[in-house]
């Protein structure tokens, strides 16, 4: 896909799309020539922000046939609104023109809400809301389970089930394709989807529950207030109908939570999925492992025969694999996969290995984790560090590629920028063994390590394993450790736990006061790579920071509903081998980072961070020493960014300046052309940059310029053809910008684009431009995007 400029919704993040639509109401409310109906387009867009919104907290990550007319459609009407605000009110052609247009887009965005059953209601957006989409696997041994549970949610005595199994079962499967039902949705009138998993947060689930169903959102003081809400929600749900809340992967100890949603009303029934037997409930369904037939059925669609293969050998090791799989549909993926296409004595040595020193052949009922364990040890060395490694990160965490691979650049190589690529293969390897999962988010093909654009998930049992062969290394060898604090409750530290820690990551919950007396003696004189999850909008980051001398990448993650503020990054200054820095959805300010004068800094990545007004004085700092090592800079998703400092020309070190999908960036510093070691330039759906400057001209060691999806773009440097070094442009849908007449000097010139960009202002130059190489990219609709959240 291009950059989805134009519903630019990071998947990482939520309620994105829905920001970029406001932008586009305020947009279409300012043109006065076409008041009425950019009236009413504003209108109808308004309309379209809650359904938005839930497609951003969909669970699944496939892309959805219907929902690619919304994206062509929020697509043409950020292009119509942006050329309709120059035209004049006497220009009248031109206000029939795009009366016209505009009356199409807003036809096509009411149809849209038409077949998507979102004008039923006020409020009420949708029929299935967060329920995740039916994936295009094959599900062998379904039926039967969908029969059953089917009948058990149709009666309409029993208000409270569960379904129970191990797991790897196919838990989410079933109750996903149960959502799905026709008879489940004729049913029902609404049916809501939340996944729990180990830490419950009813807070957040209410206030997700009330933004589907078209509310603002609600902060609680506490469960019992958001209890409330939730019943005065269902109660007024009910009135159109009966309403279905699934609750998937709940675990056991989690009574507090679920006795929130054990309320009796009329036509409300919450169906409950769980590793674990719970308590309290009207009927429990347990969902079994897949018999020999089906097991053997599944194994045969994933792995097939090997070639030239001996019927009675390749039955036996058949019995084998199934025997070492124990039923369960993730197990059979996760090894039968890498089986495929594979000869018989790859085969034959992966069952061959699972008898060195295990016991696993001889327990007639394994654990999954005991299934799954040969996956791990096959892996090589190196794999397996890196696998452990994304145990480290939350449960259910969807994960930018980059920051595991600023991780593991440091963590395990050379730190160098090329060793990227390295570790690019390293996750590609797992994902090509099901032990973890690449989701692209666009069409970059990251041949200069831009790595913002693809995402990586990983099944919680996966997880589980991950954690579990992490803490099976002997003591004096544990590299990582992952602490968990909720509330102010701290976990206990033994010295040769913090001593043997290369790898931290500490989680706090939105409940964490950011009082760390009780860890302020401790010391990690080994770590290398900390990683921070936090929730509370208010963050100080812990004083044991400053004992962390080998610390060479920290990454900050806010998982909070907005920016969190962060205060104590003094701690930070006094690390001199700290290379990376990444903060994600924090509120800073560029003079808090260069005021820490990191003078080994490499790497400064600020991915959804709010500024404020962004200060130009830098208090007589030296920029070219504070700043010394840096090389690569990345803001992506910084919407409050009007402008750059313009000290950031003084960090003359630089050879990667990326500034991605920031909406209200207009201009870049003047004296830019000072970057002398810039190699690349990235600027893409940038929309207010109309221009860049002059002096951009003087970037002798350019490569790359990525002006994709600049919408507003209008002209490049007249002297752009002094850029000698200059090998690719990408400009998609760049067609009104001016190429001024010194572009023919460049020489091997790569261009990609969209295909009218390239009519409108390439290809006429291929007759007059040494080895010109326009490159046309298709347009894909890709809603991964869409269908992704914190």
């Amino acid at each position: 896909m291009n950059k989805a400029t134009e519903l630019v919704v990071d998947a990482g993040v939520g309620a994105v799309a829905s920001e970029i639509l406001k932008v586009v109401i305020t947009e279409a409310k300012l043109v006065l020539a076409f008041k009425s109906v950019s009236k009413d387009l504003a209108s109808t867009m308004e309309e379209l922000v809650p359904i938005v919104r839930e497609i951003e907290q969909t669970q699944g990550v496939e892309e959805v046939e219907e929902l690619k007319t919304l994206k062509d459609t929020i697509d043409k009407a950020r292009v119509v609104v942006e050329e309709c605000k120059s035209v004049k009110k006497w220009e009248i052609h031109l206000k029939h023109y795009y009366t016209r247009r505009v009356y199409k887009i807003n036809k096509k965005m009411l149809d849209f809400c038409q077949d998507r059953s979102y004008g039923c209601s006020p409020r009420v957006y949708t029929k299935l809301s967060s329920v995740p989409k039916i994936d295009d696997k094959v599900h062998v041994g379904l039926d039967w389970p969908l029969m059953k549970l089917k009948m058990k949610v149709l009666d309409d005595s029993l208000d409270r089930l569960l379904v129970s199994a191990f797991p790897g079962c196919g838990k989410t499967t079933l109750v996903t394709h149960l959502c799905h039902n026709q008879k489940i949705k004729d049913k029902f009138n609404h049916i809501f989807y939340s996944l729990v998993s180990g830490t419950p947060n009813f807070r957040k689930i209410v206030q997700n529950l009330l933004q589907h169903n078209g509310y603002e959102a609600v902060t609680f003081e506490n469960d019992p207030q958001a209890a409330n809400a939730l019943i005065d929600l269902i109660e007024e749900l009910t009135e159109d109908g009966p309403v279905l809340l699934v609750l998937d992967d709940v675990w056991l100890g989690a009574d507090d939570f679920l006795k929130y949603f054990r309320f009796k009303l009329p036509g409300y029934k919450i169906l409950v999925t769980s590793r674990s037997d719970l308590p309290s409930f009207d009927y429990t369904y347990p969902l079994q492992p897949l018999n020999e037939k089906d097991a053997k059925a599944l194994l045969l669609h994933v792995a097939p025969r090997p070639y030239n293969a001996p019927q009675a050998e390749y039955e036996e090791l058949l019995q084998k694999i199934l025997k070492r799989c124990s039923g369960l549909p993730l197990v059979i993926e996760v090894v039968g996969v890498p089986l495929k296409g594979k000869p018989l004595y790859y085969w034959k040595g992966q069952v061959g290995s699972w008898s060195e020193g295990k016991t696993i052949l001889r327990n007639p009922r394994p654990s999954v984790l005991e299934c799954l364990e040969p996956s791990f040890t096959a892996l090589e060395p190196h794999l397996k560090d890196c696998f452990m490694d994304m145990g480290s990160f939350l449960e259910d965490q969807k994960i930018r590629a980059s920051v595991i691979i600023d991780i593991w650049v440091e963590l395990y190589g050379k730190g160098t920028p090329d060793s990227s690529f390295e570790y690019m293969k390293y996750l590609h390897d797992l994902a090509s063994q099901n032990l973890l999962r690449l989701i692209p988010l666009g069409r970059n093909d990251h041949e200069d390590c831009f790595y913002n654009e693809l995402l990586v998930t990983q099944h919680d049992i996966l997880r589980e394993l991950a954690i579990h062969e992490s803490k099976s290394e002997a003591v004096l060898e544990r590299k990582r450790l992952s602490l968990v604090i909720q509330g102010d409750d701290y976990p206990d530290l033994s010295l040769s736990k913090r001593e043997s820690t290369r790898f931290l990551s500490v989680s706090a919950d939105d409940l964490f006061s950011s009082s760390w007396e009780e860890m302020d003696s401790f010391q990690f004189p080994n770590v290398e790579a900390l990683l921070l999850n936090i929730s509370s909008s208010n963050y100080a980051l812990p004083r044991f920071i400053d004992t962390m001398q080998k610390l060479k990448v920290v990454i900050i993650i806010n998982h909070g509903p907005g920016p969190a503020i962060l205060t104590n990054l003094s701690c930070l200054s006094s690390l001199k081998k700290l290379k990376r820095i990444r903060l994600d959805k924090v509120s800073i300010t560029f003079l808090d980072i260069l005021q820490l004068q990191l003078v080994s800094l490499k790497k400064l990545s600020l991915f959804m961070c709010c500024f404020g007004e962004v200060s130009h004085d830098k208090n007589e700092i030296d920029v070219s020493k504070a700043l010394s090592s840096l090389q690569e800079m990345d803001l992506d998703y910084c919407y409050d960014l009007e402008k750059l400092p313009n000290w950031i020309s003084e960090a003359v070190s630089l050879e990667k300046l990326s500034i991605t999908n920031c909406n209200k960036l207009s201009m870049l510093p003047k004296a830019i052309g000072n970057l002398s070691k810039l190699e690349v330039l990235r600027l893409s759906s940038c929309i207010s940059l109309s221009e860049l400057p002059e002096t951009t001209a003087r970037l002798n060691n350019l490569q790359f310029l990525d002006l994709s999806d600049c919408l507003g773009l209008r002209k490049l440097p007249l002297e752009i053809g002094r850029l000698e070094k200059l090998k690719k442009i990408s400009m998609n849908k760049c067609w009104k910008c001016e190429l001024p007449d010194s572009v023919r000097n460049l020489e091997n010139l790569e261009v990609k684009c969209d295909e009218e960009t390239a009519v409108v202002l390439w290809k006429l130059l291929k007759l007059k431009m040494r080895n010109l190489d326009v490159q046309v990219e298709e347009t894909e609709h890709n809603l991964n995007l869409l269908r992704h959240c914190h």
